[in-house]
């Protein structure tokens, strides 16, 4: 269970999130949606504890994300699964390197790496691509690569902030359909987007922001 309770995040005297207050049941798929400017990427920020609030209390399956040490923060970002719109693939490294490489600094045994990194370019349809770097990648691969990044972890909860921005429609597309699939899988899906296509194509829930406010949350079908 996500809770988020009379959040609010300012930079400097703005607010950007002004008393948030939201709950996502665990197995959701929920689209996060607004205006450029509207608090979509802050929310998601907070949530992961990339961004501290000044106010209200944020709660990930019973643990405060807002009250969280640094120490306990690393731990429970590895919990979680984040994929964002820029890849951030490092480009020296081969995809199974890069997805191999967020085990490696947790300090997982060699052993146990390959066969899940194996596992989890599979979900993604990039078992063939192993060996190519990013520069030899399509857009819509590279996020493919960083969405097996996220996955390799086995996080609960994947959190995806404008992940169709770079790419063109049809791969947008594909690449909805394979947040679906994970959803099935059984993790929580919070997606961030600006695109109403994507949104209508889902018919899931849909959570509207609007300077830093909570307007409408409703499904999908509904938001057209």
């Amino acid at each position: 269970m996500i809770i988020f309770e009379k959040v609010v995040k300012k930079f400097k005297q703005k607010k950007v999130l002004d008393n948030v207050t939201l709950t996502i049941a665990p197995g959701e798929f929920v689209s996060i949606v607004g205006p450029s400017g509207a608090g979509k990427s802050t929310l998601v920020h907070a949530l992961i504890g990339a961004e501290r609030i000044q106010a209200g209390n944020i709660a990930v399956d019973g643990y405060r994300v807002s009250e969280m040490s640094d120490a306990e923060m690393q731990y429970f970002r590895r919990k979680v699964g984040v994929v964002f719109q820029d890849y951030r693939l490092l480009p020296q490294k081969t995809v199974f390197e890069n997805v191999a490489f967020a085990l490696e600094v947790c300090g997982v045994e060699k052993n146990n790496i390959r066969g899940r990194v194996n596992e989890v370019l599979k979900i993604v349809d990039l078992f063939d691509q192993a060996n190519h770097f990013p520069h030899q990648l399509s857009g819509g691969e590279k996020q493919r690569t960083a969405i097996a990044r996220a996955l390799v972890h086995e996080p609960n909860l994947l959190v995806a902030d404008e992940p169709t921005g770079n790419v063109d429609p049809k791969t947008a597309l594909e690449l909805v359909k394979l947040f679906l699939e994970i959803n099935k899988r059984g993790l929580t899906v919070i997606l961030t987007t600006h695109n109403r296509d994507i949104v209508n194509f889902l018919r899931r829930r849909v959570v509207k922001l609007d300077k830093g406010r909570v307007v409408e949350d409703r499904l999908a079908s509904e938001y057209l």
